[in-house]
């Protein structure tokens, strides 16, 4: 008995092209968030501005805080792999933990927008994309040998890199980047 032939008529993009595609989305959605605000932008300006159908960017995000979600996802990605390497590169441990600190106050504010773009379901402290910051503050205090209650001092950088805190001592209190920065260094440099 003969097989029977089947011919696709509808055409479904390779793993390549749904790859570029959202690469493409992605880069897409970060510039027109960049120039014109989280809020400013629709998904169908996203889809216009990247030269692909709707259909094309809902099969990727089904939404816009989908779309900033992945956004996060990609730059927290790179905070990791940036910081994996800086580890490995023999620095001093209070060295690595003021680089890092700076690191992620860099990430916060590039991402405020996108933070808060997410409204109901901004990180939490204990959101675990997060707490490998924590878990790093707190591993560098020990290699530095810093005396007292690690967990403790830990949290106390910690929650001064919560995007809320830096928000508000950005926004409503005028703090620079370069004075939030100096003001955990100086912390930093009290506690140890």
């Amino acid at each position: 008995m003969p097989q029977e032939l089947w011919i696709a008529t509808d055409h479904q993009p390779s793993r390549a092209d749904a790859l570029k595609n959202r690469a493409l989305l992605l880069d897409t959605a970060r510039q027109l968030f960049a120039e014109h605000g989280v809020d400013a932008i629709t998904m169908s300006a996203i889809a216009e501005a990247a030269g692909v159908g709707k259909g094309t960017l809902y099969r990727h995000f089904e939404n816009k805080t989908a779309l900033c979600q992945a956004l996060l996802d990609d730059d927290q990605r790179q905070l990791q792999e940036r910081s994996l390497r800086r580890l490995r590169q023999g620095h001093p441990p209070l060295d690595n933990l003021r680089w890092f600190l700076a690191e992620v106050v860099a990430f916060v504010t590039r991402n405020e927008d996108l933070l808060f773009g997410i409204h109901d379901r901004l990180p939490t402290l204990a959101h675990p994309a997060h707490l490998w910051w924590r878990q790093t503050i707190r591993g560098l205090l020990g290699q530095a040998q810093v005396e007292g209650d690690l967990d403790y001092l830990a949290d106390m950088l910690y929650v001064m890199l919560d995007a809320r805190t830096i928000t508000f001592q950005r926004r409503s209190l005028g703090y620079s980047v370069e004075r939030i920065v100096d003001g955990l260094h100086h912390l930093l440099a009290r506690l140890a």
